[in-house]
């Protein structure tokens, strides 16, 4: 509504725009005269190099198709345009009704429709109408699986089985309490890195995206590399853990998997990896030691990090007082978000790809979901504890105090960022949408001691989880002995490499990982193997129980 009043003060622009988009349609009117009468014509509108909704061929090849494809171009560009140069509007107001425009807008995709998919009526025809009939039960099947509310399924989940096809590296559970279970890897070499290395992985999803098959694990590969690997796998929170803080997860989580691990392996010092929250979680534990004059981890490695929230990107639009308020209403009667909540959230800010494509594949051809592992991971969604869930999201996402030396408390003590002189290796990725990397690349720079900054490309998953042997996609990195005080700048005097980041990662490491000593088996040192990995806390499934 309010984007509707400063519209119509400004009708100029409306106008404008309008203008524009009818000048667009009279060329594709006559350009479609043209085709139809056999004459050159000119495509008036083009689909993104990325946009993969219309790689069917009727799209270009049918007229009647090609017109509809392009009209609709022409239309989604001219509301979006539209909203996106209305003035007046403060920068919160104008990023959600920019992003809600775009997700009217991808819905109204003509793709989605069955009668104006050519893939659709192509399948339709040849089944006589068995795709539809399918798709229908799929659709049941979903909705009651769902509870009422639509969760779209987006991969054969009985094809995937933990510690049979997914999360397969040999360990054991070596610890554990309320908040997490702590796994240890079975060595593969006769030597490791006198440093063990511990893994924060965040606890809005569960730690096997680093362990998915042996082809793309990088806990295997870190394995082989010769490191001692650690993994807290923390627990799937119901309401008896309501109360739970971001405090419990400091104290219980990263600091109980620190002293575990000097009592499974007698070293005090520790490299550590963090990734997205729990590498928000990793830099809070070591400015928390750095106060207490216990700086245990000698290194710290952040996988798509933030922990300056001034720019949050898209996932901005979900957060304010309002929206914070709502949830909180919400979480006071469960104790608890549910994890599709989250989920949902995750799937908006990419919905051609994780919401359409699926309505697509599974209701309208009628086809069974895949069986890939990463959505299988992707689907196995967590709950998050009331408490904590309104500070991260209150004194981070909102307030943006983590930043602030002193900004917010852990346990009682102050938190600063400055006060970290650990090395430090950063790693963001190009097409981030959860944590956008100048945003990362922001946090980077609060850090006192030596830091490296390396930018893969591709997302939040696949910019990470990208194994040498693939070799696929790059990174760059930027020879400055200091961070630039400009994200951009950084990225300008930058050089691409072509491949896996890990290895530069590796190397990296080494410096900061000690000798070599004897291996270390789970079990050997003072902490008993309870059992094995991937232990019993990963398994709590939110739609159908242990899995």
């Amino acid at each position: 509504m309010e984007a509707g009043a400063r519209m119509l003060m400004n009708p100029a622009t409306l106008v404008g725009n309008q203008i524009g988009a009818w000048h667009r349609y009279v060329d594709l009117w006559h350009s479609g005269a043209r085709s139809f009468l056999g004459l050159d014509s000119r495509t008036v509108a083009e689909p993104d190099s990325d946009d993969t909704r219309f790689t069917d061929p009727a799209w270009d090849e049918n007229r009647f198709f090609d017109l509809l494809k392009q009209h609709y171009l022409i239309a989604s560009e001219a509301i979006v345009g539209s909203v996106e140069q209305v003035e007046g509007l403060d920068p919160k107001t104008a990023q959600k009704v920019s992003f809600f425009t775009r997700q009217f807008v991808d819905a109204m995709a003509p793709t989605n429709f069955a009668m104006t998919n050519p893939s659709v009526l192509r399948a339709t025809i040849e089944s006589n109408g068995g795709n539809l009939l399918r798709g229908l039960n799929n659709l049941a099947r979903d909705l009651s699986e769902s509870d009422g509310q639509l969760r779209v399924s987006m991969t054969d989940k009985s094809a995937f089985r933990l510690g049979s096809n997914v999360a397969t590296t040999p360990g054991q559970v070596i610890f554990q309490n309320e908040m997490m279970q702590l796994l240890q890897y079975s060595p593969s070499t006769e030597t490791v890195f006198e440093r063990p290395l511990l893994i924060v992985p965040p606890w809005i999803n569960k730690y096997y995206i680093l362990d998915l098959q042996p082809k793309n694990s990088m806990i295997k590969w870190l394995v082989e590399q010769g490191h001692t690997v650690f993994v807290i796998s923390w627990v799937n929170p119901g309401p008896a853990l309501a109360a739970k803080s971001f405090d419990d997860y400091l104290r219980d989580g990263t600091i109980a998997a620190l002293d575990a691990i000097e009592q499974a392996c007698g070293e005090h010092r520790v490299n550590a990896i963090g990734y997205c929250l729990g590498g928000t979680l990793l830099a809070a534990t070591m400015a928390y030691l750095e106060s207490a004059g216990d700086p245990r981890i000698a290194s710290g490695t952040f996988f798509t990090t933030m922990i300056d929230f001034a720019e949050p990107g898209e996932l901005g639009v979900f957060i304010d007082e309002a929206q914070i308020e709502q949830l909180e209403r919400r979480m006071r009667n469960d104790g608890y978000l549910d994890g599709s909540a989250m989920s949902s959230t995750f799937n908006m800010l990419r919905a051609n790809d994780l919401v359409w494509s699926f309505v697509i594949h599974n209701y309208l051809l009628g086809n069974e979901p895949f069986a890939f592992d990463l959505l299988y991971w992707n689907s196995d969604s967590t709950r998050m504890p009331a408490d904590m869930h309104s500070f991260y999201l209150r004194k981070m996402y909102l307030e943006n105090r983590l930043c602030e030396p002193g900004g917010i408390e852990l346990d009682g003590v102050p938190i600063d960022m400055g006060r970290i002189r650990a090395p430090a290796y950063f790693l963001s990725t190009q097409e981030d949408h959860i944590a956008p990397w100048q945003s990362t690349y922001a946090g980077a720079r609060l850090f006192s001691g030596p830091v490296r900054f390396v930018l893969g490309e591709s997302g939040h998953i696949a910019g990470v989880i990208n194994p040498p042997a693939r070799g696929k996609y790059g990174y760059r990195l930027n020879g400055a002995r200091t961070l630039p005080d400009d994200a951009e700048g950084w990225l300008r005097n930058s050089r691409r490499h072509q491949g896996s980041w890990w290895p530069d990662w590796q190397r990296w490491v080494k410096r900061h990982a000690g000798k070599r000593v004897a291996q270390r088996r789970p079990g050997d040192g003072r902490l008993p193997a309870l059992e094995a990995a991937p232990g019993s806390y990963v398994r709590v499934r939110l739609d159908n129980g242990d899995c």
